[in-house]
């Protein structure tokens, strides 16, 4: 939650000078790459194979022993990551041009981006390591250090773009330099913590560990699973270069507002399921099934209001967070657009991020990365289909579309399999829940209030306002829930953590 508030904080800041316009762009693009690298290389991927294989070894193997693997891991990890850092910083002219070939029609903006991206690629190597590190941590139980880690991240950008940033001619390169700065703090934060566990080992080479193996091979699928919601950014940066003007930063100021509901609750219940389901799986638990229905219920409880609440409040949290210096009240209603088509498509994406290690747990990557490939393929179609005439809106709706096709087949194949069968009580739970979130709704939409009164309104008075909002939104809708007899899921909740 501190991580996303900051995170706020400077997507406010970085709209305050840069608004969404050419230097927003150049960054914007210039940090999505090494993102879309971390997530094949780094947490996604990486964690969904080697934290079932370290479950393993922490069942089955010596303490010694599950050390000495990490050591080896790592150093393989830190390996890779060199030659393919170095490999962006020296093509990035080429990597800019594949994945934002629309700046080309600009050279002042294209090398910018080149510029930019040389800076901030070598964040990809440290924020691997990083998540190595946080596997380690998240499998031993240890959650706080890797959950606060991100929060250096924001705090080197904001710090940069308020002291830095001035004093420079291109301001937006003092950005690019708090992204590696982050990094770096990011990694160091970690080593104390590994020190307590014993794991903090010089990396090394040895090919004799058959953990090494293992996670190679499961990685390499992995690798694509983990990453289809990053590989559909990546399609669509690429026709949003294309199809308008700013459409890179407006598809970027919603993004920001939908990560929050997803990396405050999805991702950390992701983070929570996958080493409890590989405990489960590699020790044979019947409470697998409950493990799994459990994150379910959750996802559903959570993501349901949220996606609610951000259709109907789109352009108000927009104005309040971000209508200020450069960004403009036409900057918040093209963001808007893409910020409801995103919307829809929260509740998939939860609902994959817990399914996913589902299969994981049982060191299965190749399916979900078949299902993978069908969500990439759907969300290339219609992406091709709508960008053009609806520009961030289309490309938004594709993207969610896309994360339903691929919840939907994970949970049909856990199903068909027998792995996951739906719990007692799904009924009620879905009627109860989806009626207090239309309430909900309908109440918000009733106290919103028309675009030119947020856009009257001082700082003060729209950040007070929306955030009243928001709590009697979620007042409201848990109050209700629990009147309505959905309090039982507290009860879930209490066993599922005492027995984690």
């Amino acid at each position: 939650m501190l991580s996303r508030l900051l995170g706020f904080a400077r997507d406010i800041i970085l709209a305050h000078l840069f608004g969404a316009g050419e230097m927003a762009d150049a960054f914007f693009v210039a940090f999505r790459i090494p993102n879309l690298f971390r997530r094949l290389f780094g947490e996604g991927a990486f964690s969904q194979s080697f934290v079932p294989v370290l479950g393993e070894y922490r069942t089955q193997r010596t303490t010694e022993e599950a050390q000495a693997f990490v050591a080896d891991i790592s150093g393989w990890l830190a390996l890779t990551l060199a030659v393919v850092t170095l490999i962006g910083i020296l093509a990035a002219s080429a990597v800019v041009y594949a994945i934002a070939p629309g700046f080309a029609a600009n050279p002042g903006k294209f090398q910018l981006t080149v510029e930019l991206l040389r800076i901030t690629f070598p964040y990809l190597f440290l924020i691997s390591l990083v998540a190595l590190a946080g596997g380690v941590l998240n499998t031993h139980g240890h959650f706080t250090v890797p959950a606060f880690t991100p929060v250096f991240l924001n705090l080197s950008i904001i710090a940069t773009a308020l002291f830095w940033a001035p004093h420079l001619a291109q301001p937006v390169i003092a950005v690019a330099w708090g992204v590696l700065i982050g990094g770096v703090v990011q990694l160091l934060f970690q080593f104390p913590s590994l020190k307590k566990l014993g794991y903090l080992r010089w990396p090394r080479l040895r090919r004799r560990d058959p953990g090494v193996a293992k996670v190679l091979r499961l990685m390499g699928p992995a690798a694509f699973g983990a990453s289809v919601a990053q590989i559909n950014l990546f399609l669509n940066t690429i026709l949003a270069s294309l199809v308008g003007a700013n459409v890179v930063s407006y598809l970027y100021y919603s993004d920001r507002l939908v990560e929050f509901p997803l990396g405050v609750f999805g991702v950390a219940l992701g983070t929570v399921v996958l080493p409890l389901l590989s405990r489960q799986a590699a020790e044979g638990s019947a409470q697998f099934p409950e493990t799994l229905d459990w994150a379910l219920r959750l996802t559903w409880l959570i993501g349901l209001p949220a996606t609610v609440g951000l259709l109907v409040l789109a352009q108000p949290l927009l104005i309040s967070l971000f209508r200020y210096g450069a960004y403009s009240a036409e900057d918040a209603w093209q963001s808007s657009l893409s910020l409801m088509g995103y919307g829809i498509g929260i509740l998939p994406i939860i609902a994959a991020r817990v399914l996913a290690p589902a299969f994981y747990a049982h060191q299965n990557t190749r399916t979900p990365v078949r299902f993978g490939m069908i969500s990439v393929a759907v969300n290339m179609v219609i992406s091709l289909i709508l960008a053009w005439p609806l520009q961030q809106l289309g490309l938004a709706i594709a993207t969610s579309t896309a994360a339903l096709v691929n919840a939907i087949l994970l949970w049909r194949r856990l199903h068909r399999d027998g792995v996951y069968q739906m719990q007692a009580g799904w009924p009620p739970f879905l009627l109860k829940s989806a009626a207090m979130a239309i309430i909900m709704g309908l109440v918000l939409l009733s106290l919103r209030g028309d675009t030119a009164l947020w856009l009257a309104l001082p700082l003060w008075e729209r950040l007070l306002r929306i955030l009243g909002l928001v709590l009697l939104a979620a007042v409201l809708y848990l109050g209700g829930t629990w009147a309505l007899g959905i309090h039982e899921l507290r009860d879930i909740i209490r066993r599922r953590t005492d027995r984690a």
